[in-house]
């Protein structure tokens, strides 16, 4: 359940009558993530490892779709969802928990939700993943585009990126009218809704996995062409464009896509505006990472939320930065998305440290005009979501 600061809509001073009442559209599939954590080292074969925390939450495509949620972005949602105890709660936990549109979504009878099992150590993850293909759902039951309803509370409310390709049908081929659309390139794959999103005004941003045939063809990325903004990382932004430089790489993608946005890990990220020729690059945030689950998804997330609020280059990416960097220490992909509250007592807090250079928190005095005046106290704890426990 979503714990926002009130009051905070990143769009208001932008919403007109005409809008769509949809602020991002998204598509993909929907895993039950259990996460175990406070292992002090892999599992070791033949033997049993104890994890000193846990917890369980929707993952995949909802750990994008929660995170632009908790950014009070009124959020569509299309997925597959089983018919078992783990999809009625995935189903729960985002429409009820999050206020996520699921009017584009569908539930399959006889459908077993897939499951992801990551155990966190050291920093990083290891994931093992279950799943079979849902079936494509007959063609009166696919939904019509709506007009997506501004969920309840929304208005009021990097890093490592988790995988949403497969198992699962790509639909709807009529998305609903929406600010922005997220897709998920892949080669040789063109989603028929990504030109759709994109002729109905929407502006697609979209970010890419690990090529596996090794060709790294931008030409092999048709939906590329409808992008309004490309967010690989470092090295799969140079391997596609042949260079030896992330830098180097992102002009080069500012001649394909008119914004390239490339993370750099530990070094933050770098965008170029190839409309504009403004370049910008803010440094990571350094903090000790529980889980890195998700952060890439809460990184997008960030910088939606800043492109749409027009927010200046550098702002957006140090936003972004700051999200995933909040993410990274709490586990779990959704349960980690930072909402208002997260930012707000951040904020807060680091600027009472004696410790902060100046120069760096002038970085983020943007933040004053958006948070209120007064926070709740840093950290901050959400309720961790356990299947069979009730609020």
């Amino acid at each position: 359940m979503s714990t926002d600061t009130p009051g905070i809509d990143p769009l208001l001073a932008l919403r007109a009558p005409q809008d769509p009442a949809c602020d991002v559209f998204l598509t993909g599939t929907v895993f039950l993530d259990i996460i175990f954590t406070g292992l002090d080292s892999a599992p070791v074969r033949g033997t049993e490892s104890w994890a000193r925390g846990m917890g369980s939450s929707p993952g995949g495509v909802a750990n994008m779709a929660t995170a632009l949620a908790r950014l009070g972005l009124h959020t569509s949602l299309a997925a597959a969802f089983g018919d078992d105890h783990y999809g009625e709660y995935c189903w729960d936990a985002l429409e009820q928990g999050e206020g996520i549109d699921l009017s584009m979504s569908h539930t399959v009878p006889g459908w077993h939700s897939p499951v992801t099992v990551s155990m966190a150590y050291e920093g990083e993850r290891t994931m093992v993943s279950h799943g079979h293909e849902a079936p494509a759902p007959p063609a009166a039951e696919v939904p019509a585009a709506p007009t997506v309803p501004a969920p309840a509370g929304a208005a009021a409310t990097g890093g490592t990126t988790t995988a949403t390709a497969a198992p699962g049908p790509a639909f709807p081929q009529c998305p609903p009218r929406a600010r922005a659309a997220i897709a998920s390139l892949a080669p040789g794959r063109s989603e028929p809704w990504v030109a759709a999103a994109a002729r109905q005004g929407a502006r697609v941003f979209a970010d890419v996995g690990w090529d596996e045939t090794g060709r790294w063809d931008l030409d092999a990325l048709p939906d590329l062409a409808h992008c309004e903004a490309f967010l690989p990382n470092a090295e799969e932004a140079m391997r596609y464009t042949r260079t030896d430089c992330p830098r180097a790489a992102a002009h080069a993608l500012a001649e394909r896509v008119p914004l390239a946005v490339v993370t750099l890990g530990a070094e933050g990220a770098y965008a170029v505006d190839g409309r504009t020729g403004v370049s910008a690059q803010v440094p990571a945030i350094a903090v000790e990472a529980l889980d890195p689950t998700g952060a890439g998804d809460v990184f997008v997330a960030g910088f939606v939320t800043g492109t749409l609020a027009d927010w200046p280059l550098a702002d957006r990416l140090a936003f972004a930065g700051l999200t995933a960097a909040l993410s990274v220490q709490e586990f779990g992909g959704s349960l980690s998305a930072p909402g208002w509250a997260e930012i707000a007592a951040w904020w807060q807090r680091v600027r009472t440290c004696d410790s902060q250079d100046p120069a760096a928190l002038e970085r983020y005095a943007f933040l004053d005009e958006l948070l209120p005046t007064t926070a709740r106290a840093w950290p901050l704890r959400r309720a961790v979501p356990t299947i069979g426990f009730r609020q």
